[in-house]
């Protein structure tokens, strides 16, 4: 009886503390749904600053990773990536919650603001105001691409692939969705080479 006892306050002392974590997953990317503006790629710089410095539930190693596995997968990159870094705390509940919470802010938003923009639209002071806010987007990507690109290995493959995927999606028009199947491809091929020759 008293080994029952134990057993069972135990797995509800479990559960009180993956519920905690759960909120927490929940609380954090609610926070950065709210506070960054642009989404996608803009969010990375929070994701990696809350989830990986301040929460430490990723390495820098493993966001690269996890931006990897978001861009290659259906859905925003940056719900992919909450979602991911949810199921890797927390289990399944993590994954939901954190999932909820990045998307909730935005939807509530998105679902005020369509009912002021028409009224607002043509006032000039608002009209600033996004300029403002497409400026910052802009700075949020650039610092997103310049904390991937310092993780990134500078091997004369990974600079290759870069260069090439860059010049097909920016100057030949190709499709993102090609360029990243076959950027996946080359990576899977050139390490089955490596270890060939190794």
């Amino acid at each position: 009886m008293k080994f029952a006892g134990g057993r069972r306050r135990s797995m509800e002392k479990d559960g009180r503390k993956k519920r905690g974590i759960c909120l927490e997953l929940f609380m954090t990317f609610g926070k950065i749904g709210l506070f960054t503006f642009g989404g996608g790629y803009a969010m990375i710089p929070l994701i990696q600053r809350e989830a990986g410095e301040n929460k430490r539930w990723i390495s820098e190693g493993e966001l690269l990773d996890v931006v990897a596995i978001a861009e290659s997968t259906p859905g925003p990159i940056a719900i992919n990536a909450a979602t991911f870094v949810g199921g890797k705390v927390a289990g399944v509940g993590g994954a939901a919650c954190a999932t909820l919470g990045m998307v909730l802010p935005s939807f509530l938003i998105i679902l005020g603001v369509s009912y002021l923009l028409q009224a607002f639209r043509s006032v000039r002071a608002v009209r600033y105001a996004f300029w403002g806010i497409r400026a910052g987007v802009l700075a949020l990507i650039l610092k997103a691409l310049w904390t991937l690109f310092r993780q990134c290995k500078k091997r004369w493959f990974e600079i290759s692939v870069m260069v090439l995927a860059f010049a097909a999606v920016a100057l030949g028009r190709v499709s993102a969705i090609s360029v990243i199947l076959a950027c996946g491809l080359l990576g899977v091929a050139h390490s089955r080479t490596g270890r060939e020759k190794r």
